[in-house]
């Protein structure tokens, strides 16, 4: 994953739309990683993937009794 600084972000946000567009850019603060640009098309593959029923999701969601009823 490639990482910008918040600096080359700002001045860069072309280029970080481009590379994003690609795959996930991190944008680091005074060295910390702060934030993740990715595309559209990720970020909808991850939501998708995160709405999927999981079997341990399932069982946790039994025990503790939200289980949308």
């Amino acid at each position: 994953m490639r990482t910008l600084s918040a600096k080359d972000a700002k001045y860069g946000f072309g280029r970080m739309i481009d590379l994003a567009r690609a795959a996930p850019v991190t944008v680091a603060k005074y060295g910390r990683p702060v934030v993740v640009v990715l595309s559209v098309e990720e970020y909808e593959r991850l939501k998708a993937l995160d709405m999927r029923p999981t079997h341990a999701g399932t069982a946790a969601r039994k025990r503790t009794g939200a289980g949308g009823r």
